[in-house]
């Protein structure tokens, strides 16, 4: 994994380039802090050693990941789209508790749980577009892509079963994949037979 630290002075907006992540340091931020997504999509991640790369959340406009919630080697913050981000807000109470990095790793725990590999992938695509999709004429459609080994670590499988079972999904029309383009479209009738509601 590589990634670069982030500066600990916050300020009012960071941008960064899709594919860029940065290492968010507990111990440079102050308590009360937090980081708000002000544009993009972000995957958040473990940079710990044991856990490297697992994901924890994926942040959209508006969310919030509260700073003093990390784990002592903090947190890293990937954008899947061009990203901006303040660094300088404070924590929102006005959502009545709700934190987004909870709900996500929440909904991601309850989808490694599923039976067999094709229930999880179903139910993370039904959860990513729900989220963060949106539903464009006949398909449903992500404005990113997740490489087959990411899809795997978030489905408990290898690279080789999500490669598999997204092959599977193309010859079955239920998956698109143009070539260089960024977004992922998927049937709305795979997406609401998902094994799990969001």
């Amino acid at each position: 994994m590589s990634f670069r630290s982030y500066s600990d002075t916050p300020t009012s907006a960071v941008r960064m380039a899709t594919g860029q992540s940065v290492l968010i340091d507990p111990s440079s931020r102050r308590g009360d802090s937090c980081l708000e997504v002000i544009d993009g999509i972000a995957r958040v991640y473990c940079p710990c050693e044991e856990t490297e790369g697992m994901t924890l959340a994926f942040l959209q406009s508006g969310d919030q990941l509260r700073t003093d919630r990390l784990c002592s080697e903090g947190v890293c913050v990937e954008a899947l789209t061009p990203l901006c981000f303040r660094s300088d807000a404070e924590s929102s109470d006005e959502a009545g508790g709700y934190d987004a990095v909870n709900e996500w790793t929440l909904q991601l725990l309850r989808i490694r749980h599923l039976g067999n590999a094709e229930q999880r992938l179903q139910a993370l695509f039904a959860l990513l577009v729900n989220r963060l999709g949106r539903r464009c004429g006949d398909w449903c459609q992500l404005p990113f892509r997740l490489t087959h080994e990411r899809i795997g670590e978030l489905i408990g499988s290898t690279r080789v079963t999500s490669t598999r079972l997204i092959s599977r999904l193309r010859t079955a029309d239920l998956l698109k994949a143009p070539s260089g383009d960024p977004t992922l479209s998927l049937s709305p009738e795979f997406i609401e037979s998902s094994p799990l509601t969001a």
